[in-house]
């Protein structure tokens, strides 16, 4: 007997949305991307994928295909309306439309949804170092059409610092345009250049980091689900773990 679609779903206090992070059981996808692989880039069998997003739909109760978009690590942000599956670069899916299912496919990266209270709008965010350096949190929370006060925001399943090793390069990057890491420096190593910060590499928080962007654009209401995916190879997939590798999904939609 095949294992069931499990979705983890956000413990907010948000009604009148439909939210959730897949794991990787449940599907029918072979190695390396054992078992229920969404991502079509990766090299896996079309047909498994095909297969693994239709299981997806009806464990998660969604009525239409998410607004699959090409993430390329960067800040665009589009409505679920505008985006031509398979085609559209971005990395932040919004919709004040009800029943559009906005989503972002993860392997280590933070996936963020947003909400608002109302329930106008939902919005889903791929928030890798390069995304939170760029400033994808900000654009897509700009591109709402609500106040980020009104917003509540759920960061999912992503890696944890203590398994996340950075250059110095990229906590300057980050800093450089205004984004405080949340980074712990890792002590010198002999024979190695120190960046001014004192330190070679970093161990970078993307639950944090993500956290302290929102908080400083007014989202008050914040939670979390501290589940790192590298560590957990059972129920999740990880591009620094295994590199050729599947994607999991976070999902949102106005119920």
């Amino acid at each position: 007997m095949s294992e069931a679609v499990v979705i983890l779903r956000p413990d907010w206090d948000v009604v009148g949305v439909n939210a959730g992070f897949s794991l990787r059981s449940g599907g029918v996808s072979q190695p390396p991307y054992d078992s229920l692989n969404l991502a079509l880039h990766v090299g896996d069998d079309p047909a498994a994928v095909r297969e693994n997003r239709r299981r997806l739909a009806e464990a998660a109760g969604l009525e239409v295909d998410p607004a699959w978009v090409n993430q390329v690590h960067g800040n665009q942000v589009v409505h679920a309306q505008a985006v031509e599956r398979g085609k559209t670069a971005a990395d932040a899916v919004w919709s004040d439309r009800r029943g559009d299912v906005c989503a972002v496919l993860t392997a280590d990266c933070a996936p963020v949804l947003l909400a608002d209270r109302a329930g106008r709008c939902v919005a889903a965010i791929h928030a890798g170092w390069r995304g939170l350096a760029c400033g994808v949190i900000p654009r897509c929370v700009d591109a709402l059409p609500v106040n980020a006060s009104a917003l509540d925001a759920f960061v999912g399943p992503c890696i944890s610092a203590s398994a996340y090793r950075v250059g110095a390069e990229v906590v300057e990057r980050m800093r450089e345009v205004g984004v405080e890491p949340v980074a712990n420096p890792i002590p010198h190593e002999p024979g190695r250049i120190s960046s001014s910060a004192g330190a070679t590499h970093f161990q970078l928080s993307l639950v944090d980091t993500a956290v302290s962007v929102l908080k400083r654009l007014g989202v008050t209401q914040v939670c979390t689900r501290r589940h790192c995916t590298h560590a957990d190879s059972t129920r999740f997939y990880s591009y620094r773990r295994n590199g050729r590798t599947g994607r999991s999904v976070g999902f949102i939609t106005r119920a």
